[in-house]
């Protein structure tokens, strides 16, 4: 009976420790992709370079009229623009462990209503009238942060807890990307 129960305390401990490692691996691909990813962005930047300066970019996958923008790489090099910095930011906001980390959804949108504008046909309206679709979501992240930062400096006052202590209470951490991903959507 002893036995038995050293075999499975055993075996549990072992289980523990394959688990540990295949957490541990599965971070080290995931962080690699990221890195990776990270330090082609230069050139993911000068892809547009490599589409030509017609009105029409026809590809085996898809035929791309630039229409009021003039030329495909010009519409490209735009889209480049507004691309990889909302990639960082994207990035950024999946991995940010602190509690101010929605902050970075306000910018975020920005990028993305500007990536949409691209493809509008008004050229003009590009770049314009951002700020305005933006305050509905600056409506809700701002007072969300600014409540959870008096949430956290209420509980700093009434306990004897420093403040990386109070990042590590509000911090949600799930177990993979796809949890993570899905604890924002």
């Amino acid at each position: 009976m002893i036995k038995q129960r050293q075999n499975l305390l055993r075996k549990n401990v072992i289980s523990e420790v394959t688990n540990k490692r295949q957490l541990s691996n599965n971070s080290l691909i995931l962080g690699s992709i990221i890195a990776t990813f990270i330090a082609i962005t230069p050139y993911l930047f000068y892809l547009y370079k490599g589409i030509p300066e017609t009105q029409v970019w026809d590809t085996f996958l898809f035929t791309y009229d630039s229409k009021s923008w003039g030329d495909a790489n010009f519409a490209m090099w735009v889209l480049t623009n507004k691309a990889i910095p909302f990639s960082f930011l994207l990035i950024w906001f999946l991995t940010c462990r602190h509690w101010w980390y929605h902050a970075l959804l306000v910018p975020m949108a920005m990028y993305i209503y500007q990536i949409v504008g691209i493809f509008n046909d008004n050229i003009g309206a590009i770049d314009e009238f951002e700020l305005f679709h933006l305050i509905p979501v600056m409506a809700i992240v701002i007072p969300s942060i600014y409540l959870i930062r008096a949430k956290m400096f209420n509980k700093m006052n009434d306990a004897d807890k420093s403040l990386q202590d109070l990042e590590d209470e509000f911090r949600i951490s799930p177990k993979g990307f796809w949890a993570k991903f899905k604890q924002y959507f």
